[in-house]
C-alpha cells in the first residue's frame, strides 16, 4: 500500500507542478486607466467603453484566437495619484465571445469609487505588475498597458518613482506599452516613449482625444495581442 500511495504521488506530481504555474495563456494583460483628477466623469467612461466595444470586436477575437494557446487573461486596473487607492477587476479568462462580453460588461460597469488626484504612473505601473503575480495564468508574455493623459506629478510623499517601477517590471518580466492620450500635453507620446514604456518592442498608440480612445485601443490591443515576443518597435 504504502509503494502504491508512493507511485500515486510521483505520477500527481507534474499535474500539482502545472496548477501551481497556473494556466497557460498566450498574454496576461492589464488594462491601467487613467482616472486621476485631470479625467472628469465623462473621460472615463470614454475610456472604458473604448475598451469594451474593442473587446466586442471580430478584430480582437481573431487576434485573440490566433495564438497558440487561443486564450489571453485580462484585468483592468484604475490608478490616480502615487498613493491614492487603485482599484483592480477581477481576472478574465477570454477566448471566445461569450469571454470577451463578460469582460467588455464588466469593464462598462466598472465604478470610479473615490479614486482621483495626481499622476502616478510610476506608482500604476508597479501595482499593476505585481497584480501579474499569483492570478491563476501562466502567460507567455506579460504586458502592463498604460493609458493616460499627463506626465507624472512630483509626489508629496515618499513614492515609487517611474524608474524604479520600470526596473520592477523588468525584473519581473513585465513589458510596459503605453496609450497617450493628447488633450492635455500634444507632446505626451514622446514622453511615454523615453519614460514610460518599457521591454523588447515596447510601443506608444496616440489618441488625439478622448473621442478618439476607442479607435486608438482598439488598435493597439490588436497589436499588443497578436504581437509576437518582440511586438514593434518605438
Amino acid at each position: 500500500m504504502r509503494r502504491l500511495r508512493a507511485f500515486l504521488f510521483l505520477l500527481l506530481l507534474p499535474w500539482q507542478a502545472a496548477a501551481q504555474e497556473g494556466l497557460p495563456v498566450d498574454l496576461e494583460l492589464v488594462l491601467a486607466v487613467d482616472a486621476s483628477g485631470s479625467v472628469d466623469n465623462d473621460e472615463l467612461r470614454l475610456q472604458l467603453s473604448g475598451i469594451a466595444v474593442a473587446f466586442r470586436s471580430p478584430e480582437v477575437l481573431k487576434a485573440v484566437a490566433e495564438g497558440p494557446y487561443g486564450r489571453i487573461a485580462v484585468a483592468l486596473v484604475l490608478w490616480a495619484g502615487h498613493n491614492n487607492p487603485k482599484a483592480i477587476s477581477s481576472w478574465v479568462l477570454v477566448h471566445d465571445e461569450v469571454t470577451a462580453e463578460h469582460f467588455a460588461a464588466m469593464v462598462e460597469r466598472f465604478p470610479r469609487g473615490g479614486i482621483d488626484g495626481a499622476t502616478g504612473i510610476g506608482k500604476a505601473i508597479a501595482f499593476s505588475a505585481r497584480a501579474l503575480t499569483g492570478n491563476g495564468y501562466d502567460g507567455e508574455r506579460l504586458v502592463v498597458d498604460i493609458s493616460g493623459d499627463g506626465r507624472e506629478n512630483p509626489p508629496d510623499d515618499w513614492t515609487v518613482m517611474l524608474n524604479d517601477s520600470r526596473a520592477f517590471a523588468s525584473s519581473r518580466g513585465v513589458s510596459v506599452n503605453g496609450l497617450a492620450i493628447l488633450t492635455e500635453d500634444p507632446t505626451l507620446d514622446t514622453y511615454y516613449r523615453y519614460h514610460v514604456i518599457l521591454g523588447a518592442g515596447a510601443f506608444v498608440e496616440v489618441a488625439a482625444t478622448y473621442a478618439d480612445f476607442a479607435e486608438a485601443i482598439h488598435r493597439k490591443l490588436i497589436r499588443e495581442i497578436a504581437a509576437p515576443l518582440v511586438v514593434g518597435s518605438r
